[in-house]
């Protein structure tokens, strides 16, 4: 069961001193992630402007690489006056994006209400180039996660976990030494009113360290918990897909499972621009990977345009290694 809160339970000192000690394995990782109850909870906030939504949306979704410029970063998406916004890789309470719970201060910044679930509780500081960024030598929360922004209230929300055997923990599945984390992947999903009638905005994030495969079955789990929690509803998914990840030898995402298995779902691609999704950035300074990562796949809605957004500032500095993507659409029927 998931609950809707205004704040998420930190883990404490004893908690954290368990999850360091655990042993590193699926087993124990799912007896932990039962004991965290922030894994089960969605956090709301922001500010909402009276609904409902026009029956055309601007949405954009972006994996803004823990967010360390929260301000900036709305400030990149205010000329395509987006309804909804769909996030990836935003930090709370993270040393490296100096303790800020940046999915608020985005949305304070573009007057939205926000939505926030927890990807990770990270263990440490992060990996080598993000301790750069880091003023403190610890986190006042440490979580990791995916939000939905939007202009209007929502009308129900909640989190869909897609993985619990520990992929960035459990030792057993290759987890990284330099980044151990308790959770998993996970997609946040949320009801809107919109003058044409309600639809199901998703904001979600696959598996980087696995193959199409293994992607393809976190879309399934996404697939029907959207059809339990969403029935009968336009939907529109976004989000960094990890596609072409793990792919030799030049991460080559069209053969990704995914695609067909969301068709047969009665889901079109046709909302995601063409082009690579991908650029150096301060997090990520490399310049040779090229990759098409972020997508939408839409039920439901007919697609008007879309393009794909440099995250760049207007003083050149690179928001996040990601690219947005944007689309704007209408409800069918």
């Amino acid at each position: 069961m998931i609950a809707v809160v205004d704040a998420l339970p930190l883990v404490s000192d004893a908690e954290r001193a368990q999850l360091l000690s655990a042993p590193r394995n699926a087993e124990a990782h799912r007896e932990l992630m039962a004991q965290v109850p922030a894994m089960r909870m969605v956090q709301t906030g922001g500010s909402a402007h009276p609904g409902p939504l026009p029956a055309t949306l601007s949405v954009v979704a972006w994996n803004v690489e823990r967010c360390l410029f929260p301000e900036a970063s709305a400030e990149h998406l205010r000329p395509l006056a987006p309804d909804v916004v769909l996030l990836s890789e935003v930090d709370h309470g993270m040393a490296r994006s100096k303790q800020r719970h940046t999915t608020a201060a985005m949305a304070e910044a573009l007057d939205m209400t926000y939505a926030y679930g927890v990807e990770f509780h990270e263990l440490d500081l992060g990996g080598p180039t993000e301790r750069a960024f880091c003023e403190d030598d610890f986190n006042a929360c440490g979580w990791h996660g995916n939000a939905i922004l939007s202009k209007v209230p929502f009308e129900r929300v909640t989190l869909i976990r897609l993985d619990d055997h520990g992929h960035w923990y459990s030792t057993d599945v290759g987890a990284d030494p330099e980044q151990p984390r308790l959770g998993g992947r996970m997609a946040l999903a949320a009801v809107l009113a919109t003058e044409a009638g309600p639809v199901c905005v998703v904001s979600t994030h696959l598996e980087s360290n696995a193959d199409g495969a293994h992607r393809a079955g976190q879309m399934q789990i996404l697939l029907d918990g959207i059809d339990g929690f969403a029935p009968g509803i336009p939907v529109l998914i976004g989000g960094d897909l990890n596609t072409g990840n793990h792919v030799p030898p030049d991460f080559d995402w069209r053969g990704e499972p995914l695609f067909d298995l969301a068709r047969q779902r009665g889901y079109s691609w046709d909302f995601t621009a063409d082009g690579m999704t991908t650029r150096p950035s301060l997090i990520s300074p490399h310049p040779g990977r090229v990759m098409k990562l972020d997508w939408f796949a839409g039920r439901g809605f007919a697609p008007l345009d879309r393009k794909v957004i440099a995250s760049v500032s207007g003083d050149g500095t690179p928001l996040s290694d990601h690219d947005a993507v944007w689309c704007q659409l209408r409800r069918d029927g």
